[in-house]
């Protein structure tokens, strides 16, 4: 058996960072099922009497006050050559529960793996609160940075290094898996550090940071401009709506908006419809407030002068969901609480508000409730200005990853109601702008159905990690992904994805009418209209916009 001890190990050597603990431990017969759920791009795995060095190593930053730990897994028996780091969520960047079922998929099925908490404590809710300022009162913008790119390199260097150490020879090939904040720490590793892994998977990235917190955030202040806070079921309904009317725009009706640049849906059409309330248990009529507000939340931010900030989620993503469990993972940006007497509130997600509390205010005591449509703009102008270049992970010159024979595939739900889809074609396009070749390279994925990373009527796919280890390890490039699902009727399906700015559409032969169920073969690739839309795009999203004057100094 391989020495699994400390003193049968060398700890690593992290350029500027001082390493303050080093400890090993041997772990046997470990039992665990890991969901495909949260092991992004792979199925679930059954992980049987697995056995694994499991090695934290603590280190700091002198000068920096931080202390940064970097967990990896080494399996015994099964190692198969390769490194699988696992990315983070939210407002934390590893090494937390939801980790640990994707490293655990990654050891039962032979890959050395590992995380990092990048020096942030973790709390309760995984919110920054205990982190995001320092004694002072200031912004912690060591660990900022550390969240936002620092830690990931440093990962890579301690997961590579302890391989070395403990199988007497550097992983084949090495890998990085997350998606939403995982998939951002993705990007930012193709973006700054491109020699740090050989293939990305990177999921739904929740990239141009302050531009998607100002999404997050605009449905609960449009709630307040307009003085109404609708109930959860009318905007459920309204995303039911819109599915019914674009559901047949792709041949196939499965309760799925698959041709997201056809659907022209408009929340004011079914103003008044009636439709049965769970919330009150009685009819309710669709009403003009909940249109408006599923409206705004679908097409995006805007100033005040009405330019767009940023990009919506697409028609009939889920407006407010219920929570987020393995089933629906439905929790979205409208968002409301209502009580008994009829009266309703907002209740924003965490993402939004905590931005702006301590990373733009830094004021613990700051609340959005009294904020203005002029102070939203500005907020996140501010923040634009103050930390694009820290976490905004845009920088779309990607030659030196493409240079060195990186490769990186993104799958992106396109009902996800947490990070629109479009700001990821939006960053593909970029990218294709500074090299034309960027499908060699970089694939986009996108999954019709899916909402944030998993759960939805789509499906999650299970086989993207394997497509980009195939093109990493043996040039096989990803032309297309057939993608299994159940759909909420209980009927087995499967569908083509195809590379964006591709499209998958049914083939001829496959428009009987008869038909029900379909296999990838009877669909196939051709061009999307995203070329034309995001050209409607570019002409909308005025990135020149910015800070608005108080109204007593106009």
């Amino acid at each position: 058996m391989l020495a699994c001890a400390a003193n049968a190990l060398s700890a690593p050597v992290i350029p500027g960072a001082d390493i303050t603990a080093f400890d090993v431990g041997l772990v046997k017969n470990y039992n665990t099922t890991a969901s495909q759920y949260l092991y992004y791009g792979h199925p679930t795995v059954v992980v049987e009497n697995t056995s694994f060095c499991n090695i934290t190593v603590a280190y700091t930053h002198p000068g920096a006050n931080d202390s940064v730990h970097v967990e990896t897994w080494l399996p015994v028996d099964n190692y198969n050559g390769r490194l699988q780091s696992i990315g983070g969520g939210g407002w934390v960047a590893g090494r937390y529960p939801p980790t640990y079922p994707a490293m655990a998929g990654a050891i039962g099925q032979g890959y050395a793996t590992s995380t990092t908490d990048a020096g942030l404590l973790v709390q309760a809710d995984y919110g920054p609160d205990i982190w995001a300022l320092t004694k002072d009162g200031r912004p912690n913008i060591q660990l900022l940075t550390n969240f936002a790119s620092l830690s990931l390199n440093e990962q890579a260097i301690v997961a590579k290094a302890l391989i070395e150490a403990f199988y007497g020879q550097p992983p084949e090939y090495s890998y990085y898996n997350g998606c939403s904040q995982g998939g951002r720490q993705g990007m930012a590793l193709a973006q700054r550090y491109p020699d740090a892994y050989d293939g990305i998977h990177a999921g739904a990235p929740a990239i141009f940071w302050n531009n998607l917190v100002s999404y997050l955030f605009w449905p609960q202040l449009y709630m307040s401009l307009i003085g109404a806070y609708p109930y959860l079921c009318e905007f459920k309904a309204l995303a039911e709506e819109a599915v019914k009317a674009c559901d047949h725009l792709d041949g196939v009706e499965d309760g799925i908006i698959a041709d997201d640049g056809a659907c022209t849906f408009d929340p004011s059409s079914v103003i008044g419809r009636a439709f049965f309330c769970a919330d009150t248990g009685k009819a309710k009529l669709i009403s003009s407030e909940a249109a408006q507000v599923a409206n705004a939340t679908w097409s995006g931010p805007r100033t005040t002068e009405g330019k767009l900030m940023w990009y919506g989620s697409n028609i009939g993503s889920p407006l407010s969901g219920s929570a987020i469990t393995d089933l629906t993972n439905d929790i979205g940006p409208a968002r409301t609480r209502c009580f008994q007497n009829g009266s309703c509130i907002g209740e924003p997600l965490g993402l939004g508000e905590t931005w702006i509390k301590y990373f733009v205010e830094a004021d613990p005591t700051w609340t959005y409730k009294n904020m203005t449509h002029e102070s939203f703009q500005n907020y996140f102008h501010k923040a634009n200005m103050l930390y694009d270049s820290v976490i905004g992970t845009q920088d779309s010159n990607l030659s030196a990853f493409h240079r060195r024979g990186g490769k990186m595939l993104t799958y992106h739900g396109m009902s996800d109601q947490i990070i629109p889809v479009k700001g990821t074609e939006h960053y593909h396009n970029l990218v294709r702008e500074q090299v034309p070749e960027v499908n060699d390279f970089y694939r986009l994925f996108k999954v019709p159905g899916l909402l944030h990373c998993a759960g939805g009527p789509g499906g999650q796919p299970t086989n993207t990690f394997d497509a980009l280890r195939a093109w990493v390890e043996n040039g096989s490039v990803p032309e297309t992904i057939s993608h299994a699902y159940t759909t909420a009727a209980g009927r087995k399906q499967e569908r083509l994805l195809c590379p964006f700015p591709m499209k998958a559409q049914l083939k001829d032969c496959a428009h009987s009418g008869k038909k029900k169920t379909f296999t990838a073969k009877d669909y196939e690739c051709v061009q999307g209209d995203e070329e034309d839309r995001y050209g409607v795009m570019r002409q909308h999203v005025d990135f020149s916009w910015t800070a608005v004057a108080p109204t007593s100094q106009r």
